[in-house]
């Protein structure tokens, strides 16, 4: 088992100006393995061991909010931490007893917070397809963000979104950026239609990374 740094500092959106800040100062962007240097720490007991030899080639964009549609407080936290009360609201009652996970969480305002070491299997994609290979938690980065499909998402979320792409594709082979609603098709709709996949594309025009908002899906 992989534990967590003892402390990180939340990434600072205003910070963020070009894809990667930490290129020009060689501070070290991954410490402890896999975790980000510049994201908060939630430890999440949600996780397991990637198949042997497995490359990590993939990121599986998500959206998520709790309450859906509420912003902020530390419900998020407290699910893949398996700490959700279902009291604490009527949604809560339908995901309280799930044992889910994300490696990252960006919230609205662009902090980054990690919940499972990179090098790990973070329990985020479900029942998932891509490419012909079934079980995309395999070989995939699951990243949350905060919000809901339909709901606009926010410009610090693309710049730290951005720059978290290009310090994943820096230190593993990724390859592909998509989203959850494309490697389960029909079962998810995250992050949804708002999220401006050109922009994003903009955004990470420097890297080799492909972004591919709609393929046609192979089972």
């Amino acid at each position: 088992m992989t534990l967590p740094p003892a402390r990180r500092p939340g990434l600072d959106p205003a910070t963020i100006g070009g894809l990667s800040a930490h290129q020009d100062t060689r501070t070290p962007v991954w410490v402890d393995g896999g975790w980000h240097a510049q994201a908060r720490i939630v430890a999440s007991p949600n996780f397991g061991a990637r198949p042997p030899g497995m490359a990590i080639d993939l990121v599986v964009v998500h959206s998520i909010s709790l309450p859906p549609g509420a912003y902020g407080g530390d419900a998020i936290d407290r699910l893949f931490t398996n700490r959700l009360d279902p009291a604490d609201h009527p949604s809560f009652a339908e995901v309280a007893g799930l044992r889910v996970s994300a490696h990252f969480l960006i919230r609205r305002d662009g902090e980054l917070v990690q919940f499972v070491d990179v090098e790990q299997r973070a329990w985020h994609a479900g029942r998932s397809t891509w490419r012909g290979r079934s079980g995309c938690n395999d070989f995939s980065v699951g990243i949350e963000l905060e919000g809901l499909p339909g709901d606009v998402f926010e410009l610090a979320q693309y710049r730290c979104l951005a720059v978290l792409l290009a310090d994943l594709a820096e230190r593993w082979p990724i390859a592909e950026v998509t989203g959850h609603e494309h490697v389960a098709p029909g079962r998810k709709d995250d992050p949804g239609p708002a999220f401006d996949w050109p922009h994003l594309a903009s955004l990470v025009a420097p890297t080799r990374l492909a972004l591919t908002p709609a393929v046609q899906h192979s089972a």
